[in-house]
């Protein structure tokens, strides 16, 4: 019996996938950006309400502190644009990379439900957004759909109708 999943560099796979190579491109550039910047006391005192409210995260406010939680994050994100930057070389690592991608705006995305201020009580409340978190928040959304393309091009399998070139 034969592994039915097979790992591929996203851009690499089956049909004309080459355009993927600016979402992976893209999302490394933000991560690393992103990760450098969470070793400054500046992003760490920026993302404390996001990680201090978050029941996904705030044990690591809890156990590190701000700049400390902040610092795990940035380690986090490094590793996750390596594994981007390693992914257009070797398969698993496009599918790790992307996967770690998604995961990010996964739980970045569930702040919209913990974070305060999300919600513009000025113009009558959800689905009002405020600029600040609530917008910031909303751009996760395409990353984690960029994020969701790069990890379906790289892993395939029987529930994808699509045969990579060799």
């Amino acid at each position: 019996m034969t592994n039915p999943i097979r790992l591929l560099i996203a851009e690499r796979g089956a049909g004309s996938l080459n355009f993927l190579a600016l979402l992976r491109w893209a999302l490394v550039v933000i991560f690393l950006w992103f990760g450098g910047m969470k070793f400054t006391a500046y992003e760490a005192a920026g993302i404390a309400p996001f990680i201090e409210h978050s029941p996904i995260m705030s044990w690591l406010h809890a156990l590190f502190g701000a700049q400390g939680a902040s610092y795990v994050i940035g380690v986090i994100e490094l590793s996750t644009a390596a594994a981007l930057i390693l992914g257009a070389v070797q398969p698993i690592f496009s599918a790790l990379g992307a996967a770690m991608s998604a995961a990010t705006y996964l739980i970045t995305l569930t702040f919209f439900l913990s974070t305060p201020g999300v919600a513009e009580g000025t113009a009558g409340g959800f689905p009002a957004i405020s600029a600040a978190p609530g917008q910031f928040l909303l751009k996760d959304l395409v990353l984690l759909a960029a994020s969701l393309s790069l990890l379906l091009a790289s892993v395939q399998g029987p529930w994808l109708n699509v045969r990579s070139r060799e």
